[in-house]
């Protein structure tokens, strides 16, 4: 897993980039409030670890937009030709 970051300083914009190995996946539910369902991704790396918090909407986001690749990747057709 790679992270990607932008801080603003007050010198100006600072890039940080890390990446890891995701360690574990955790759903955070409340039953009193099942809107209110979190992920977090935790991962940890040589120089550096952290915690990414997806909401519900994120996260069918993400899927949502990962069926759609997945339906032009299977369209998709490899031709050999012999010499």
């Amino acid at each position: 897993m790679k992270v990607r970051t932008k801080k603003l300083h007050d010198r100006g914009i600072a890039k940080v980039e890390t990446s890891g190995e995701i360690k574990e996946i955790i759903i955070n539910e409340d039953f009193m409030n099942p809107k209110g369902l979190s992920v977090s991704v935790c991962f940890r790396g040589h120089n550096g670890s952290g915690i990414v918090d997806l909401t519900a909407e994120e996260i069918n986001e993400i899927q949502s937009e990962l069926s759609s690749k997945k339906k032009l990747l299977g369209k998709v057709k490899v031709m050999r030709f012999k010499k």
